[in-house]
């Protein structure tokens, strides 16, 4: 117990918020948008509300040890639902909420969810189509609690209740169950677990992964003083609540730090929510990014002439001086004074409109980010850095300190965390966040983790010399050779493909081959804008994927991305030859992608193994018939002929390779 010397008694997550609660009562620690108008919570209205949710489990029989399943979307009650199961000694274990039954069904089973904690009639109506199919091993659910009590009314609830009935129930009995709950708190120690989180299985099953409530603080302390997070911090609350990021950003460091955690109406209003707060502190995968800029850069093309020359003349100035400015690098006082010039009347507005006037760290990870895409947040004055982590790690294995922020590299290794490259390239690491255990899985954990404590990250990487920055190439397993003995590294293609709005996703082939091909998504959104502007019709996705314009259009932005490759002696082997537009979006109903929306690239292989065929052989087109999920579960086929392009390879690249 040698850390008690750093934490004191704050040995759990209850601990952090009995702490807050008497330090920082009057505070804001929740908001919520409901109905339009922000709801607001202190701390000390947080702590009683969520021990009211803890008497009210005890009195529903939790045990310790029990298993608390959490689906739905980001709210506080389902915040404090996972702080109240470890107050009762038990272990929350989020869910994705856009998980399929078959999906739910695994993880429930799997680490036999005793109770269930779920927003709304949707999630209830998963949990009991699991549990049908579960048959006998499904009784293991002995209660659901819901928050959104619209539609619940004719349902069985003789084991089934509103969580606010519950906590109603709690306070009642506060009096009995009140000393056997304080008596739980007061056993909650460091090594005990605080939360179980499962990794978004791209390669097979989810695993489990338990987190302790050292790891969980240790890391929030560590990060939190890495970037100076400080009380008076807003974050807005709206990645999936089963990823490990949320929980570290909403719980983890919210709990440590008592910042402000704000919950948006839904996910159609989130854009305008994170305006109304405008967060000091926010996180977003790249997709994100991506979605921002790709609107920004359609209204462009929407407005009118001058206000585009406008845009362009500033936006130029911000992409040479910017960056610069932001890190505090010396620029000229002329370039000073038309950046300034353009922060009112560009920049600003734009940023506003965004809901990133006040963002005083940024961050970004879970998928390597388009440089062009990174530098033009950057070069509107936005402090968006890059880092790099893993569920098992409790998120942060390297960030970038400010003033030393490149597109290129994850940062230098996260206080507390050692970093070391295998002799193939692996990345290893070690730190106070490092998991515990995968959940009955000894032999995944055994491989994972060796006894040291370092952990193999499956990413391939190397350090910078002079900078001490490292630099990931991409996932291990997905790093191979050509053909003819060049480096294969498919993402680093798939990130510059990305870059364009009106590409969604790309999937690069050529591990073992002779030539890299590529199955491209168009985005609906910006290629349907486009093709309205230009009087192209269309009936359907799958009508404008085929288009000949659509063709032209993408096939003039996999040349330019293959310039920008073959001027990368190291990668100038990965330029793309073939392609094609798939018909269909990537979709993690159809398991192409993860429910973080990573590509499973087994799946696509195996699932259109016809069309990499078609790319290979030479073929011009191709017929195809694939299977679809609809929304409501039911499966149907699409059927096209897709038209396969050649697209022009720079020949700089062989020469150089040669020599």
């Amino acid at each position: 117990m040698a850390h008690n010397a750093t934490t004191g008694d704050l040995q759990s997550i209850p601990a952090l918020l009995a702490r807050n609660a008497a330090k920082w009562g009057g505070s804001p620690a929740f908001r919520e948008k409901e109905f339009g108008i922000w709801q607001s919570w202190t701390w000390a209205e947080t702590a009683e509300e969520v021990r009211a949710i803890a008497l009210g489990f005890l009195t529903l029989g939790m045990e310790r040890g029990d298993h608390v399943a959490i689906i739905g979307r980001n709210r506080p009650a389902l915040y404090w639902s996972m702080v109240a199961a470890e107050m009762c000694g038990a272990v929350p274990v989020p869910l994705y909420q856009d998980a399929v039954a078959e999906e739910m069904a695994y993880v429930l089973e799997h680490c036999g969810a005793r109770f269930i904690v779920a927003g709304d009639q949707e999630q209830v109506d998963k949990v009991l189509e699991v549990q049908e199919a579960l048959g006998d091993k499904g009784t293991q659910i002995h209660h659901i609690a819901y928050l959104d009590k619209r539609g619940m009314r004719k349902y069985d609830h003789t084991r089934m209740n509103a969580l606010a009935d519950i906590a109603a129930e709690g306070r009642a009995a506060a009096q009995r169950v009140g000393p056997e709950l304080d008596k739980r708190i007061a056993e909650l120690t460091y090594d005990d677990t605080c939360v179980m989180l499962y990794t978004s299985g791209t390669t097979g099953k989810p695993k489990g992964v338990v987190l302790s409530n050292r790891n969980i603080i240790e890391t929030a302390k560590n990060s939190a003083a890495f970037d100076h997070l400080k009380r008076d911090d807003e974050v807005l609350a709206y990645l999936p609540m089963a990823w490990v990021g949320d929980f570290i950003f909403s719980v983890g460091q919210a709990f440590w730090t008592g910042f402000t955690v704000n919950c948006p109406e839904n996910a159609s209003t989130m854009m305008t929510d994170l305006r109304e707060i405008g967060p000091t502190y926010f996180f977003a995968p790249p997709r994100v990014f991506e979605g921002q800029l790709t609107n920004v850069m359609i209204r462009m093309e929407d407005a009118g002439r001058l206000k585009k020359r406008m845009f362009d003349h500033y936006m130029d100035i911000a992409r040479r001086v910017g960056p610069a400015i932001l890190d505090g690098k010396p620029v000229s006082g002329m370039d000073r004074f038309r950046y300034w010039l353009g922060d009112i009347l560009v920049y600003g507005p734009l940023k506003n409109t965004l809901g990133f006037s006040r963002v005083r760290v940024g961050y970004t990870a879970g998928e390597a980010i388009g440089p062009e895409i990174f530098d033009f947040y950057r070069s509107l004055g936005i402090n968006l850095k890059q880092l790099y982590g893993q569920t098992e790690a409790s998120v942060f294995i390297t960030q970038q300190p400010d003033g030393e922020v490149r597109s290129d590299t994850v940062g230098v290794p996260s206080p507390g965390v050692e970093v070391r490259i295998g002799d193939n390239g692996e990345v290893f690491y070690r730190s106070p966040g490092t998991f515990v255990e995968y959940y009955k899985n000894a032999e995944s954990t055994a491989s994972t983790k060796d006894a040291e404590g370092w952990v193999a990250t499956g990413d391939a990487g190397f350090f910078e010399e002079g900078t001490g920055h490292l630099r990931i190439i991409d996932r291990a397993k997905d790093v191979g050779k050509m053909a003819d003995g060049t480096l294969f590294a498919p993402k680093y293609v798939e990130n510059k493909l990305k870059f364009y709005p009106n590409i969604l996703e790309a999937v690069v082939f050529g591990a073992g081959r002779n030539m890299c091909t590529a199955f491209i998504n168009i985005d609906l959104n910006a290629v349907g804008n486009w093709a309205e502007r230009n009087n192209i019709a269309y009936a359907s996705y799958q009508e404008l994927a085929g288009h000949p314009k659509v063709y032209e259009m993408i096939q003039s932005h996999v040349e330019e991305v293959n310039k920008s490759v073959a001027a990368d002696p190291m990668l100038a082997g990965c330029q793309i030859h073939r392609f094609l537009i798939l018909h269909k979006e990537l979709d993690a109903d159809d398991g192409e992608l993860t429910r973080t929306r990573k590509v499973r690239r087994k799946i696509i292989e195996e699932k259109f193994a016809d069309l990499i065929d078609a790319l290979y052989g030479g073929k011009d087109e191709i017929y195809t018939e694939t299977e679809v999920t609809y929304e409501d579960g039911r499966k149907g086929k699409i059927k096209a002929t897709l038209t396969l392009r050649d697209a022009k390879v720079e020949r700089v690249a062989e020469r150089m390779a040669a020599e």
